[in-house]
């Protein structure tokens, strides 16, 4: 039947693991750091991901990366994972809720447009207009209790955003891997550099974990880091890019929620204000891909 080909499973499935399995990887990251130092916590997640999704292509018969390629991806990984996600799992330990860390780092969009426009890109008016919203939604963030209440962390989640903005739009001037190999090869030295920073920071464990802790573990690398990623990729390559870049603006509302009815995480009317503000920046500047045609579309996420 026509209307069943338009909605196939794999597609729903895809967009399920980016709305719900992404939203949940900020509450789970504020599980997991209950039990692990951040820096550690990342490091392993990304090196156990990375060393499964390599170890698997490499037996599916993909070729290793070229020492140019792995310097590429060593850049990529670097600010994707260890200044991006590193900087989201240290201000979550410093005591910013899953949901304001999912709310600030939604921002990615914004800082995207304006890394493009250094490297020759140019926005249109409503591309525009939405980063000027946009920052006026992150003035409105900071306002709230729980940056207020952390501003070390408040410093982390914008810079999380700006690397992981950088790196994204870097990454299409550089010769990284073909396909999912990029991605292992991203979290493998991005993993490697996080635990090099555990260990100068003189992170260390004092009892093994609990159960919960090994849990958070092993859903970050398996579920956030491999399922998710893969389903990403699977989008870009079905959908138009603004459709596949929408969790930007529906992570932070299924991370709030989690937050809320798992931890009792509390958001108050500022962070509510400012969640409205900077999904409708988002929402802007994502109007305009959703008119263009999905042919030669190549984008890049980790």
């Amino acid at each position: 039947m026509p209307g069943q080909s338009r909605f196939p499973l794999p597609l729903i499935a895809a967009f399920f693991a980016l709305y719900v399995i992404w939203g949940s990887t900020y509450l789970v990251i504020r599980i997991g750091v209950e039990y692990w130092p951040p820096l550690m916590l990342g490091g392993i997640r990304f090196i156990i991901a990375g060393s499964l999704m390599y170890a698997f292509l490499r037996w599916r018969g993909v070729p290793a990366p070229t020492w140019a390629q792995w310097k590429a991806a060593g850049i990529i990984g670097v600010l994707l994972l260890s200044c991006g996600n590193g900087a989201v799992t240290l201000a979550e330990h410093s005591g910013v809720t899953s949901g304001v860390a999912a709310l600030a780092v939604a921002t990615v969009p914004l800082f995207t447009l304006l890394c493009g426009y250094f490297w020759g890109a140019r926005n249109t008016r409503l591309e525009w207009a939405g980063i000027v919203l946009g920052m006026i939604g992150i003035g409105m963030l900071n306002l709230g209790s729980n940056l207020q209440s952390s501003p070390m962390g408040a410093a982390l989640l914008l810079f999380a955003a700006a690397a992981w903005a950088f790196g994204s739009v870097w990454s299409k001037h550089l010769p990284l891997p073909q396909g999912a190999m990029a991605s292992a090869a991203e979290m493998l030295v991005g993993g490697v550099v996080l635990m090099i920073g555990s260990a100068l920071s003189g992170e260390h464990l004092d009892t093994l974990p609990p159960m919960e802790g090994w849990l958070a573990l092993a859903y970050l690398a398996g579920f956030g880091s491999i399922i998710a990623f893969n389903a990403y990729m699977y989008l870009l390559k079905h959908v138009r890019p603004a459709a596949a870049t929408s969790y930007a603006y529906v992570n932070p509302a299924v991370a709030v929620l989690l937050g809320i009815v798992f931890v009792g995480e509390t958001i108050g009317i500022e962070e509510a204000m400012a969640m409205l503000v900077i999904i409708s920046a988002v929402v802007l500047i994502g109007l305009p891909q959703w008119r263009k045609p999905k042919a030669g579309v190549q984008e890049e996420a980790a």
